[in-house]
């Protein structure tokens, strides 16, 4: 039977505020526990973005890439420490669209198929994940979809040909679209194709949008230019050409400049980082508009509706109820894991994200007695869990990982859990009782886990970066520490954030949650009531269309 996904097709009656036909590109999509296609932020964001699109009744699909071994599962050694172990992924839910296109990479042809996702199944736009894991391709081309974000950088080009060309012949095939979105620079090669179909930078730019989502050097990538050309990155368009579109006259190709020089129109995820961007491009010749739309989070896929309906009809002993027993659901899989028995009427801290360096997971054992003497305290005695994944390859972050768990070995209400995906993530969200953010300011471009944190009756505890300056009221929905002198060396910086972070939690945090109860509850209601409707992601992806697509 012929799939009618092979065509440009949604079940449902396209809204006319959004019928513009938008194709949305992204290398990671956290879309539902059971699709292993994400690591980490950016795949959260752009699956409530697929999710909120389908409740909006949207004409967009969304094109990423089917990983054989998806991002890593992580597992422990014998002695508790994490081990990424890459394991083969199976779904019995993606279709064949019965698309195959054909790419180049390194001049080689490689066949990529694309399997289609359902709007029925996750509550998605249709999308497609695409693969050249198929007997028609040799060994290495085969492995092009094998690891999201590999450590070699050839196949980390190859990965983005596939996305960006192959993509946008899966999208040629479907029957065209007026818009690609690139959600951040993987699908790069994509521009060089429209380059060659349309002939024109101003017909490339006429369709062309792009989100750039890190104001960090490592998430702006940059490539030898003849390594690139070698590789068919440019597609067939000849690197005299290349080097005029994108005024890049010496040796390395910067793909987000690239980027902002091809779209009509970028943004950054949070309004501060739409100023950091500015700040960080704008210096550069022929760099479209930067706009800041701020991400935001799907309220039905993250939020309890039990806690939240008890939050609407301000029944504070049902809310106090239903927390509790969020918290006990996520201690079962504390004691699961590490073998201790939490307690739901003690003060509960999480930290859990992407294990990188700038977001600083170490910084409140910056001093160990003092978090020790917290965390022991007996008349007000604090829980702190940890969860997140490291980059596999990225071994400093794996290092402090691992000495988060040694520490954790050593107190009995501090515990490390492994394979922090999207339903360990949901259970820590709804379970914490502060939500706990210290990147290095200004480098956390967005951050969306507070967000459905707040969602849940987390209190957000954090660095005043991201989205959280436009959201916080210290001591009336959150607490935030103030701002650190960023012109101050690290390590002065990391001691000012940590003797801060340190005052508010013994001087202020937890004396209110254990001796006033009534303003906690209300400092937890007000962290519910101020986070939708303008943090929950229908506004973003109404404003996607709005100020990007029909720009």
């Amino acid at each position: 039977m012929v799939s009618q996904y092979n065509r440009w097709f949604h079940p449902y009656e396209i809204n006319e505020q959004y019928k513009k036909r938008v194709a949305y590109f992204c290398m990671e999509y956290g879309i539902d526990q059971a699709l292993k296609v994400y690591s980490g932020g950016l795949g959260f964001l752009a699956g409530s973005h697929m999710r909120s699109a389908y409740e909006l009744r949207q004409n967009m699909i969304g094109i990423g890439m089917l990983w054989k071994y998806g991002y890593y599962d992580q597992e422990r050694n014998d002695d508790q420490t994490m081990r990424p172990h890459f394991q083969q992924k199976f779904y019995s839910f993606l279709e064949d669209s019965g698309i195959t296109v054909r790419v180049l990479v390194n001049e080689h042809p490689v066949l990529v198929k694309a399997m289609v996702l359902k709007p029925e199944i996750f509550g998605t736009v249709p999308m497609y994940f695409l693969t050249t894991d198929i007997p028609d391709n040799d060994h290495l081309a085969r492995t092009i979809t094998h690891r999201l974000y590999d450590p070699e950088p050839q196949a980390r080009i190859a990965q983005s040909i596939v996305l960006g060309v192959g993509g946008a012949k899966v999208v040629e095939a479907l029957g065209g679209a007026e818009i690609y979105h690139m959600n951040e620079g993987h699908a790069l090669p994509l521009a060089f194709k429209l380059f060659e179909d349309y002939g024109k930078l101003d017909e490339v730019r006429k369709r062309l949008v792009f989100t750039t989502h890190t104001p960090e050097k490592a998430g702006n990538e940059q490539h030898d230019i003849h390594l690139l050309n070698r590789m068919s990155f440019f597609n067939s368009v000849s690197l005299e050409e290349v080097r005029e579109l994108t005024a890049m006259h010496g040796q390395m190709f910067d793909h987000t400049l690239a980027a902002l020089r091809l779209a009509k129109v970028a943004n950054g995820v949070s309004q501060l980082h739409g100023e950091v961007a500015r700040d960080m491009w704008y210096e550069n010749e022929g760099v479209c508009e930067i706009k800041a739309i701020t991400n935001a989070q799907n309220f039905n896929f993250w939020a309890d509706m039990e806690l939240w309906q008890a939050q609407e009809r301000n029944d504070d002993q049902a809310l106090s109820q239903r927390k509790e027993e969020l918290k006990r659901q996520l201690f079962k899989e504390v004691a699961n894991q590490a073998g201790k028995l939490f307690r739901p009427d003690v003060l509960t801290i999480v930290w859990a994200r992407r294990f990188a360096a700038y977001k600083r997971a170490d910084l409140i054992v910056r001093d160990i007695q003092r978090f020790a003497d917290l965390v022991t305290n007996e008349e007000m005695p604090v829980q702190v869990i940890w969860a997140g994944k490291p980059y596999p390859f990225d071994f400093g972050a794996i290092n402090v990982f691992n000495k988060l768990v040694k520490l954790s070995q050593q107190l009995d209400n501090v515990a490390v859990l492994t394979g922090y995906e999207i339903e360990l993530s949901r259970k820590l969200k709804q379970g914490c009782d502060v939500w706990l953010n210290t990147p290095r300011r200004p480098r956390e471009a967005s951050g969306t886990s507070g967000m459905t944190a707040s969602m849940n009756g987390g209190v957000n505890v954090s660095i005043q970066d991201g989205w959280l300056p436009e959201y916080a009221r210290h001591g009336e929905n959150s607490f935030v520490l103030p701002i650190a002198d960023t012109s101050q060396p690290n390590e002065a910086q990391d001691d000012e954030d940590h003797g801060n972070l340190m005052r508010l939690l013994e001087k202020e945090i937890v004396p209110v949650y254990y001796h006033n109860q009534e303003r906690w509850r209300h400092i937890m209601k007000q962290s519910m009531r101020n986070v939708v409707p303008h943090f929950e992601s229908n506004r973003m992806a109404h404003q996607y269309y709005e100020e990007l697509f029909n720009s």
